[in-house]
């Protein structure tokens, strides 16, 4: 009796027993399958370190994947740079430096800028603050030879400067072909060859942004018909020349527009058509000559007198004795006996370009050459009338 009933009560406990022993069973079986996986998994990430701990790496180069065709665009950047890079310059400027401690003065390096090969005799183009307050300057060439160049001139209302350097009989100067700008377009590609931070031979490409800008040249006086581009420009790259698609010259690359003082992708050439203008007479004289009519004037006062009459215009503050001006009976500002202004002649148009400013006279009259005429349209007591001059080489106030 007593083992029967020891029997019935140990029938739960073999079952509980039974029952963890199977849970054991699978734990250990999932386990297994876990540990199995996870070695797989390690195995698969690990065998590329363990084949090149087992295998030497291959000596061999891999295979060349044929390229094809270069681009048109391409092609057309590559033979630019190829034609025009043998005529752009690397220049470089020396100032002279007093030493108060020894009494001796050196030159030091000033700056650098670059130029281009105006024509055969040697003559380089560069912008005037590339070599302004220099004492000596080197124009290296593309091939690196340099040669010490000699100032001929420069025109301080176009930011522009012509050196000179004598070459060898065997070192031949390839100029670059010029172009035209008065009808460049807003989208045209450019290309941009410099020395940005001396870095030479250095090309940027871009397009057009903008045209007709206008910037204040050394002189303080404005430089109209600027053309603007988004082709990388940066300090180094003044003076360089601006190339359109075909190779030619429209521009000078001169000016950025960046508060760091990089390029942020606004940059400002000098038309050629101006710097086909103004660089054969600096070539000729030193200098370029602009016809003048003799009238000057102060922005200031010709508003305040003119703003009262709702009058647009630029009045003529003085007129120079036996200027053109003053031949043809023109009149300045006058004083009554009260010392109060009296207005004389006023300026509103120039060849029928309207005048509202001192800035817009400059730009109408800049292409003016000696003995030129040119029309003024002019206000005077409440009389307009047209008058014709022939402007005059005068002295530059």
């Amino acid at each position: 009796m007593l083992l029967v009933s020891f029997v019935f009560n140990l029938g739960p406990t073999m079952t509980s027993l039974q029952s963890d022993i199977r849970l054991v069973r699978r734990l250990g079986r999932l386990m297994l399958l876990l540990t199995i996986l996870l070695a797989a998994a390690l195995a698969m990430y690990a065998w590329p370190l363990i084949h090149s701990w087992l295998v030497a790496p291959s000596a061999q180069p891999r295979p060349i994947t044929p390229r094809g065709e270069l681009m048109n665009l391409e092609k057309t950047t590559i033979d630019i740079f190829k034609h025009a890079s043998p005529s752009v310059a690397f220049i470089t400027t020396n100032t002279r430096q007093y030493n108060p401690w020894t009494h001796r003065s050196s030159e030091v390096p000033e700056g650098s800028g670059s130029g281009f090969v105006w024509d055969t005799d040697g003559h380089i183009v560069t912008n005037l603050h590339v070599i302004q307050n220099a004492s000596s300057a080197q124009v290296i060439l593309y091939d690196q030879s340099s040669f010490s160049a000699k100032v001929v001139g420069y025109s301080p209302d176009h930011d522009l400067a012509v050196l000179k350097i004598n070459v060898p009989l065997t070192e031949k100067l390839i100029p670059l072909p010029i172009g035209t700008s008065h009808d460049l377009q807003v989208g045209q590609s450019v290309f941009a060859i410099g020395n940005p931070f001396g870095l030479d031979q250095t090309l940027t490409t871009g397009i057009i942004s903008a045209l007709k800008r206008s910037i204040t040249g050394e002189s303080g006086r404005p430089i109209e018909d600027v053309i603007q581009t988004d082709a990388a420009i940066n300090p180094g790259n003044s003076g360089g020349p601006l190339l359109d698609s075909a190779g030619r010259l429209i521009g000078v690359n001169t000016a950025i527009y960046s508060p760091s003082g990089s390029w942020s992708g606004i940059g400002f050439a000098i038309p050629v058509d101006t710097a086909n203008r103004v660089v054969p007479d600096i070539i000729a004289t030193g200098r370029y000559t602009r016809g003048r009519i003799g009238v000057q004037f102060n922005d200031l006062q010709s508003e305040q007198l003119l703003t009262p009459l709702h009058l647009n215009g630029l009045a003529i503050a003085r007129v120079e004795p036996n200027s053109p001006a003053d031949k043809a009976g023109l009149t300045g500002i006058s004083e009554d006996l009260n010392g109060e202004p009296i207005l004389g002649d006023v300026i509103t148009a120039v060849s029928d370009q309207p005048i509202k400013s001192s800035k817009d006279l400059l730009a109408a009259l800049d292409t003016l050459r000696p003995g030129d005429p040119v029309t003024l349209t002019l206000w005077h007591n409440g009389q307009s009338r047209t008058l014709t001059l022939h402007a005059a080489n005068l002295p530059t106030e």
